[in-house]
């Protein structure tokens, strides 16, 4: 009688997530994904709607931004289909019988002008919208197309998306490093990626983007993660994956960096061939002016085949002798390190350093399409993420239609990321990547450490996870998680914040007349908005908190929430409508229903025994009487 009791719930569970999301029913909010902490929510069996709800709003900030990136990735693709690149030359301007280089271009690179002008046609500061760049307006429509296509369907639909823009780039990735290490000065960057550096590694901010990066990557403080693990079954072996997917993501950037270095290599012996070359001319100038003396050259030097080693000794012999008038004769030293330490890093690393290192490749077309196809690639596949943590939670909890509400949020989306695509359109994907998703991120993933190892607790949170997994976790994980994860992070958190206090935040900005970049403060008005972006994002959780705690709020679930404790199962049937509630019970108060659970110790964290190792039943490792007959998985 009480298993057709619990075959009856399960089919009424599993009609009920069918029409609310039109997937087959699995109870938990536990994940295959390593990348949530979320196990612990496998208590609650129910899966409630509502898990991904308090993050959504850094997953709207960073899709907003984010999928500009996409756009600008789509721009360069087309781009890239015309031979020879046309960032590879500065364009010349005709004025009658005479053909000068575009001044801005000249003063700068080929490839730089190309980003500001051509691109990005941006303005000199944040204050200066200077109206809507089409180009980029038309392709932000192309990348919120795509990713509304991929989203609307829901899981299913971006699972295989998920396939091909998850593998294409280890495609790309490999054959960019087969390239990059044939190529000369490959290895002078790869070196130069392994040397540490001290006065880098005592900066808070480094620390902090490193962090940042790690989250980004593993998806860490998204609701993304816990809106894909309600799909998994409540036995799935998170052990396992979070294991594999933190072996494959060091392999993905290692490899990554490993190619980014190489390239930087080359492209720094290119700019440094390119200084000695210049200076040599100067040093020549100065020889037939006589301001140099010849006697100061070494006789072996060739200055129709002069060496970085030629020039390196030849500057050192000048600057000895002429130490006292050396800074007049401009001349610099032309170092490979100083080179590789000028390597730009963001945006500009892919639409500035990589794009002037493919113009020296052979085929560099082809080469310029991959490289930007696994762009997109990698950007589609984080924003199906993000976007499912935005999406989930709403559909879930307030029951609106799934194609509609996507389409209408891919809408919304368009016409807010329009601030991005106004020419000073850069200036707020800097702000917006900097403060509202990197120190909020952080605080939201310290909240969330505490909220499982403090608040909800450890040695119950080992306790689901054993029941969930069959064995009990390494004891490694008990103290980081309940010590070392918060204090770490929170000792980040309070350096950056005291850094951004002493430090007034502020951009670079390309100021046309100099063609150059010049490092500005916000405005007033920025400001506001900075500090705005950093409270909305962490408000919510908090604010959340106090309600749920004075019962102000409910969670918005009309599912069953099962929780186990001290062997047995409470039911959440609160928001159940009454005719389903009648139909679930039986007839039955819930306190009537018999326990699924069997009666187990509690665990005592580390070094205790294990419940269900302790129980020496033969009968698998949930025992006789726990073959998982209160969950919906039991009938998949």
């Amino acid at each position: 009688m009480w298993l057709a009791r619990q075959a009856a719930s399960r089919r009424w569970w599993r009609r009920s997530w069918t029409r609310r999301t039109g997937q087959p029913g699995t109870a938990s909010c536990s994940t295959s994904w390593p990348r949530s902490a979320s196990p612990w929510a496998s208590a609650t069996s129910g899966g409630s709607p509502t898990c991904a709800r308090k993050t959504e709003e850094v997953c709207l900030f960073v899709g907003l931004y984010y999928n500009v990136i996409i756009g600008w990735s789509i721009f360069y693709f087309f781009k890239s289909f015309q031979y020879p690149l046309p960032w590879s030359e500065c364009p010349v301007i005709r004025n009658g019988t005479m053909a000068v280089v575009e001044a801005e271009c000249e003063k700068s690179s080929a490839t730089t002008y190309f980003w500001y002008r051509e691109a990005l046609d941006i303005s000199n500061s944040i204050s200066e919208s200077g109206g809507l760049n089409w180009k980029m307006t038309l392709c932000l429509l192309v990348a919120w197309s795509i990713v509304g296509m991929a989203v609307v369907k829901g899981i299913q639909s971006s699972g295989k998306v998920m396939y091909f823009s998850s593998l294409f780039p280890y495609v790309v990735l490999a054959c960019f490093l087969v390239r990059g290490l044939l190529l000369r000065g490959a290895v002078d960057g790869i070196l130069h990626m392994f040397t540490p550096k001290l006065d880098k590694m005592l900066d808070p901010q480094v620390w902090r983007e490193a962090a940042t990066q790690v989250f980004f990557a593993l998806g860490l403080g998204f609701g993304g993660v816990i809106a894909f693990s309600s799909y998994n079954k409540q036995d799935n072996n998170c052990h396992f994956d979070a294991a594999l997917v933190s072996f494959i993501n060091f392999f993905t950037s290692v490899l990554a960096t490993l190619v980014v270095f190489a390239v930087l290599g080359f492209k720094a012996n290119i700019m440094n061939e390119k200084c000695v070359v210049e200076n040599a001319e100067k040093i020549l100038g100065y020889l037939n002016s006589n301001v140099l003396n010849r006697a100061l050259i070494p006789p072996h030097v060739n200055f129709s085949h002069l060496t970085t080693k030629d020039y390196s000794e030849m500057y050192k012999v000048i600057r000895t002798v002429k130490e006292d008038h050396f800074s007049a004769l401009g001349l610099d030293p032309c170092l490979l390190e100083d080179e590789l330490d000028k390597s730009v890093q963001g945006t500009g690393l892919a639409f500035i350093a990589f794009t002037e290192a493919m113009t020296h490749f052979p085929a560099s077309p082809f080469w310029s399409v991959m490289f930007f196809l696994m762009l997109i690639n990698l950007g589609l596949g984080s924003m199906i993420g993000t976007m499912a943590g935005i999406t989930t939670p709403i559909i879930d909890t307030f029951k609106v239609p799934k194609e509609m509400f996507t389409v209408g949020c891919c809408v919304f989306a368009f016409f807010v990321g329009l601030l991005f695509v106004q020419r000073s359109g850069n200036y707020f994907v800097t702000m917006f990547d900097d403060y509202s998703a990197t120190l909020p991120l952080t605080v939201i993933v310290i909240l969330e450490n505490v909220a499982v190892a403090w608040i909800y607790g450890t040695k119950k949170f080992m306790q689901e996870l054993t029941e969930m997994l069959g064995f009990r976790p390494y004891r490694f994980y008990f103290y980081m998680w309940k010590f070392v994860s918060p204090l770490c992070m929170a000792v980040l958190t309070t350096a950056s914040i005291i850094q951004l206090g002493v430090t007034p935040p502020g951009y670079s900005a390309w100021i046309k007349e100099e063609a150059a970049e010049r490092y500005l403060y916000f405005p007033n008005w920025a400001m506001a908005l900075l500090i705005a972006l950093i409270v909305v994002a962490t408000l919510p959780i908090p604010v959340v908190f106090v309600l749920r705690h004075f019962h102000l709020l409910s969670d918005g679930s009309n599912t069953l929430s099962v929780s186990y404790k001290k062997g047995r199962m409470m039911k959440d049937i609160s928001n159940l409508e009454e005719n389903d509630e009648t139909r679930f019970i039986l007839s039955k108060v819930p306190s009537e229903a018999p326990s699924p659970m069997p009666t187990h110790r509690s665990y005592l964290g580390p070094g205790s025994t294990s419940p269900l190792e302790s129980s020496g039943n033969p009968n698998g490792r949930y025992g006789s009487g726990y073959l998982l007959a209160g969950t919906p998985e039991s009938e998949l």
